[in-house]
């Protein structure tokens, strides 16, 4: 029988989560040994997913995420062993940067702080999510990398940085989604007819959009239009936000099937 480290190693051979989920088995495998706890770099959604499957082939093995502040998309997965005694407040290490500037003609984007935090040298998974106001950017980051940034973040998108310093992440207030309730009939359960209905476009549009690589089904991208959907999964759309199938109803007069959507925009 194959252990957890193989089937989750095996399934994930060749995809685009090969290299996390490397990782994040490897860290299991360190708690079982240690009976203590270990951190993983910061994790996107789809990566998060996967750290829930690791946790969830070993007995002995639990995750929690913590990304700096409530709402956070890219957060860390810290994983536990249940004997484990101590206190795992805090043990994510995290630490949040507020950089200013005063300099107002030109707008500041999230890729511009997302580059320019990149040309400190800084590993992509040493950093969670960026924060962006007009005159302020806030930056979660492992607090290990957190003195090298202060010294090298001179400008975002070429904005001189007047003062960058330690922030509370009380001060943080997530954004907030809005959420639009769509009820519709579709002719089948697929992937493509479910996008095209959320999302208020052509099947045809939604199938060339999956063909292009743009679609994910529960944070893994979709390669084939006639995929399957059930209640309970998420459809994210690049660009467009994702939606959620809430229900799948019976079926009408005309055979189509009635399905509740949530749409996050």
């Amino acid at each position: 029988m194959a252990s957890p480290k193989e089937k989750i190693l095996r399934y994930y051979k060749g995809s685009e989560l090969e290299e996390t989920a490397i990782r994040c088995v490897d860290l299991a495998e360190q708690v079982r040994k240690t009976q203590k706890f270990r951190v993983s770099p910061f994790l996107n959604e789809a990566e998060q997913e996967l750290a829930r499957t690791v946790a969830a082939n070993y007995e002995d093995i639990n995750v929690e995420f913590d990304g700096g502040y409530h709402g956070a998309e890219r957060q860390r997965a810290v994983f536990v062993h249940p004997d484990f005694g101590g206190r795992i407040d805090g043990v994510a290490g995290i630490t949040v940067l507020r950089a200013e500037w005063k300099d107002i003609s030109r707008r500041v984007g999230h890729r511009d702080a997302l580059g320019s935090l990149m040309g400190c040298g800084i590993d992509r998974g040493c950093a969670g999510d960026i924060l962006v106001s007009e005159t302020s950017a806030r930056f979660i980051l492992d607090q290990k990398v957190a003195e090298a940034v202060k010294g090298e973040l001179l400008y975002i998108g070429g904005v001189k940085v007047t003062s960058i310093e330690e922030d509370d992440p009380a001060n943080i207030i997530p954004r907030e989604e809005r959420v639009k309730e769509i009820k519709a009939t579709v002719a089948s359960l697929r992937i493509d007819a479910i996008a095209a209905a959320g999302f208020g476009m052509s099947r045809t549009r939604a199938a060339e959009d999956i063909g292009a690589e743009k679609v994910q089904l529960n944070w893994q991208t979709v390669k084939n239009a006639s995929q399957a959907v059930k209640q309970g999964d998420v459809i994210s759309f690049r660009g467009r936000g994702r939606v959620e199938v809430e229900s799948v109803g019976g079926q009408t007069k005309k055979n189509r099937t009635v399905v509740a959507l949530k749409r996050y925009i």
